[in-house]
């Protein structure tokens, strides 16, 4: 019997579940449409999340080893994947979610009473699909975060370095009927932050430096979304001037690491009409014009 999953993640079908885990990490890293720009790229990389969602979850992994590629109308994975990609109405996820939460016929998409497997009615699909707005400093640093679902209240783990636009799916959150019940599928939105710019997995922060400091150099407290810092100011700190981090930047979770802070100077000019006269004339007599 065919099984095409395992050919897609470059494992034997007697794979632990740690060799899973370790060849889809290798395959994630070496597709990511971020780091290969082949043109077909994100394709493999789609079609690798996918058996591994299949293969790493343990009933669905039981249910694909039982039946091999007749889930899939007898193609293989990678001709599956490509027939339902972007086609029409029909959403490869979804068709995926249905068929391994045991709804559907799996000999294939058009109806019909007929399925493998012996399915003769599609089950209702119970998952609900929802948005949440969630912190800009749990965005960086993760942690838990309170959601309101079908009446229910309760807390998500939010990973470290999550972006807006990602899907998080929390299990058996969705609707319920018949003893089954669904997944939630949460579209993260991340708020703004007026103090912090995200640059891919960098955060950049604008700090105020007095003129003192900027010109003399001088050590200068900042609050960070870790901690408070004392940051050396060099003499003849220029505006604009950034200064730089290690790790203290967002995680990114393909390859666990971290970005940098970049803190930004803000040269903050005195009041001129607060300074000692004595000093207003001597810096008109002597500084420079141009």
């Amino acid at each position: 019997m065919a099984k095409s999953l395992y050919e897609t993640l470059e494992i034997s079908e007697s794979a632990t579940e740690a060799e899973i885990k370790k060849a889809y990490r290798k395959l994630a890293r070496q597709y990511h449409p971020d780091i290969n720009k082949d043109p077909k790229a994100e394709d493999k990389f789609k079609e690798i999340n996918s058996a591994y969602e299949i293969l790493s979850d343990k009933e669905k992994k039981a249910k694909y080893d039982m039946h091999g590629d007749n889930m899939f109308g007898g193609q293989n994975f990678h001709d599956f994947s490509r027939s339902h990609r972007g086609g029409g109405n029909a959403d490869l996820d979804e068709i995926l979610r249905s068929m391994f939460s045991g709804g559907g016929g799996f000999g294939g998409f058009g109806g019909g009473a007929s399925g493998f497997g012996g399915f003769s009615q599609q089950q209702p699909n119970l998952d609900i699909e929802s948005n949440v707005t969630i912190p800009f400093n749990v965005s960086i640093l993760g942690g838990s975060h309170s959601v309101s679902v079908n009446g229910e209240r309760f807390d998500i783990k939010i990973p470290a370095g999550v972006k807006s636009g990602e899907k998080m799916r929390v299990k058996g959150k969705g609707h319920a009927q018949g003893g089954r019940a669904g997944d939630l599928f949460l579209k993260i939105i991340v708020a703004p932050n007026p103090e912090y710019t995200r640059e891919e997995d960098d955060l950049v922060k604008n700090f105020d430096v007095p003129l003192y400091a900027a010109l003399f150099g001088d050590k200068i407290s900042i609050q960070t979304l870790e901690k408070e810092m004392k940051l050396k100011v060099p003499q003849n700190t220029k505006n604009g001037q950034r200064f730089r981090i290690k790790e203290m930047g967002a995680m990114n979770r393909k390859t666990n690491t971290r970005g940098d802070l970049y803190l930004r100077a803000n040269i903050v000019l005195p009041d001129v009409d607060s300074l000692d006269a004595g000093l207003v004339a001597i810096m008109k007599e002597k500084l420079p014009k141009v």
